[in-house]
């Protein structure tokens, strides 16, 4: 389960890596193998980016499930 304070590297390990990896770009998100992402929670990526992290959580559980 995705919750927003889990580092961005870590959400890229969960249920099928591509179908993640393809929000996270969707919402603005193209640099997620960089330094960043593996220091960085959603919810500091999502502010960096203005996006809803509550509704990207969302879609990101609804992949992972």
């Amino acid at each position: 389960m995705v919750s927003k304070d889990m580092l961005v590297i870590d959400i890229l390990q969960q249920g099928d890596p591509e179908k993640i990896e393809e929000i996270l770009m969707e919402s603005g998100m193209h640099c997620l193998h960089c330094v960043l992402a593996h220091g960085e929670t959603l919810e500091q990526a999502c502010a960096t980016h203005g996006v809803d992290v509550n509704k990207l959580v969302e879609k990101l559980n609804a992949v992972c499930a």
